[in-house]
């Protein structure tokens, strides 16, 4: 919970300024979140500094009692959330049963005072009692104004910025706009808009599909729809290889989609489903040229046997890239966009799915063979790992400045202690050293970065701390920061970070307290590193 489950939400409130926050379904140690005080109030209000309105889950809190027999009763469930903080009810519960709590003593108005002024707060804030809200800037919202071009614009950048090029052999793409006479594009999800937009979308201005896409640089285009899950046979393979034989370049575009990922839907497999992995063997072994693999999927894919095909050139990861989605692809395969995405998550082999899910922890446990979660924490085997993206850039990496090397964080008043079944390995308990300390003890890095490509290219640069030794459930390595930054070919940038080792080089102990372990550390970007020394 303190590394991993509950620093997103630190900085959406901290650094963020949010003004709203929700409880989940979830328990916590056995207790709902909704319900659990310690959350919602000793951690979020007092520990974060948050300041807006608490609002459950849709049926969170009727599931309190009715699924998770937490309470007792309905107005239990109600005097729970209430008193561990909650405002207000997505659901009809507390509409339904508060009279009730109230009337059996079980909720003090003194509760729902707080809960009314956290909602009518924020709505002051909003400016909803300033006169008539249709005159306010944001009254008079229409479809015009979600459908601006400086919308559409900001989608198709984000779909842009959000592919990721896993694999570019023998430099295939980008193809070339001139050569290309006659393309094949096969699969799915190559002309299919409602994939493009996930799970929880509204409804988009337009839509662009991969197909239509590659359609505008080659006239020449066939397409044909491969092969799904649900009818697939040998007779279908069979037409989309002959397809393939026929043509300068075949685009394959696959994936999943939301009959097999989506809210209330868990996938239980971690590859290709149905046939399509058959069907990438057959085109590409068909094809007058390696091929590109397009995977649309919202999560990760074990494409493994796709990524050591030497008939597989080019795989592009396009997640659910959203209404200009296709244009996007489109510009990136034929060089209109050099790709600089990398993977938000790792993408582990298809038998990870033997780690029940379950279970949560994320440090590894070598006696049982528990392989741990996340980039942090794994040490399995991976398809790909967390931050992997290439470009058709080459980008050089090299540390400018440190403005310290060794970090000597002793404080008169955070007492030191060994680590956890270590004697030799101290610790500082990094909650109780105040921010002034803290953010006087870091380290401004400065990182160069030069483009030796070709092409100008949109990069991101990725900034990690790695301990040379990690002990006592420390992390493999943590993300320190990471930058965007655009580079014109040929030419350099420096760009800056701040390592704070309060926030970025301490662990949470076993009892769930950040400490700073002393030891010897590596700053790691690309395959360069640096040396950092904390001494406590």
């Amino acid at each position: 919970m303190a590394d991993t489950y509950q620093p997103p939400f630190e900085r959406c409130v901290e650094e963020g300024g949010a003004s709203g926050i929700m409880c989940s379904y979830n328990q916590v140690n056995g207790v709902p979140t909704c319900a659990d005080h310690h959350l919602l109030t000793a951690t979020a209000r007092k520990y974060w500094n948050f300041n807006g309105y608490i609002t459950s889950d849709c049926d969170a809190v009727s599931i309190i009692h009715e699924a998770q027999n937490y309470a007792k009763s309905p107005e239990d469930a109600v005097a729970d959330v209430l008193s561990a903080g909650m405002d207000v009810n997505c659901g009809s519960y507390l509409r339904k049963h508060t009279k009730s709590a109230v009337e059996q003593k079980k909720v003090p108005i003194a509760h729902i005072d707080r809960a009314l002024r956290n909602l009518f707060a924020v709505r002051m804030r909003l400016g909803l009692f300033d006169g008539n809200p249709t005159n306010l800037p944001y009254g008079q919202i229409g479809s015009d104004q979600v459908c601006s071009q400086q919308h559409q614009s900001l989608a198709l950048q984000a779909a842009r910025d959000g592919i990721v090029l896993l694999k570019n052999a023998a430099k295939l793409l980008p193809l070339s706009k001139s050569k290309t006479r006659s393309l094949a594009v096969i699969g799915h999800n190559a002309d299919d808009p409602i994939v493009l937009r996930g799970n929880y979308a509204g409804t988009p201005c337009k839509s662009v599909t991969p197909l239509q896409g590659l359609k505008r640089y080659v006239k020449n285009t066939i397409y044909h729809r491969g092969c799904n899950w649900a009818n697939c046979t040998e007779a279908t393979i069979d037409q989309a290889v002959n397809i393939a034989r026929k043509v300068d370049y075949v685009v394959l575009v696959l994936g999943l989609d939301q009959t097999q990922e989506r809210e209330d839907f868990d996938r239980v497999q971690l590859g290709l489903p149905g046939k399509q992995d058959e069907l990438i063997a057959a085109v590409a072994k068909a094809a007058k040229r390696p091929v590109v693999l397009v995977i649309l999927s919202g999560g990760p894919v074990d494409i493994s046997a796709a990524k050591y095909n030497g008939k597989i050139g080019s795989i592009l990861w396009a997640g659910y890239p959203g209404q200009d989605g296709g244009t996007a692809l489109a510009e990136i395969i034929f060089g209109d966009h050099n790709p600089g995405g990398r993977l938000p998550v790792t993408w582990y082999p298809r038998d990870f799915v033997k780690v029940p899910m379950t279970d949560m922890r994320m440090r590894a446990d070598p006696s049982t063979g528990y392989p741990g979660r996340t980039y942090r924490f794994y040490n399995g085997p991976k398809v790909y790992e967390f931050g992997y993206g290439l470009s058709y850039s080459n980008y050089l990496y090299e540390f400018t400045l440190l403005t310290e090397s060794k970090m000597y964080l002793s404080h008169p008043t955070a007492a030191t202690r060994p680590a956890k079944n270590s004697d030799s390995v101290r610790c500082l308990l990094a909650s109780n050293l105040d921010t002034k300390f803290c953010e006087s003890k870091a380290a401004k890095v400065t990182v160069g970065v030069r483009n030796e490509g070709e092409m100008a290219g949109k990069h991101t640069i990725l900034l990690f701390a790695k301990p040379a030794k990690p002990v006592n459930g420390s992390p493999v390595k943590l993300l320190v920061g990471f930058k965007k930054v655009e580079i014109k070919s040929g030419e350099r940038t420096d760009v800056e970070f701040l390592v704070n080792p309060c926030e970025h080089l301490s662990k949470a102990n076993e009892e769930g307290l950040k400490v700073i372990q002393e030891g010897s550390y590596s700053l790691v970007v690309g395959d360069v590193e640096h040396p950092l020394d904390i001494f406590v």
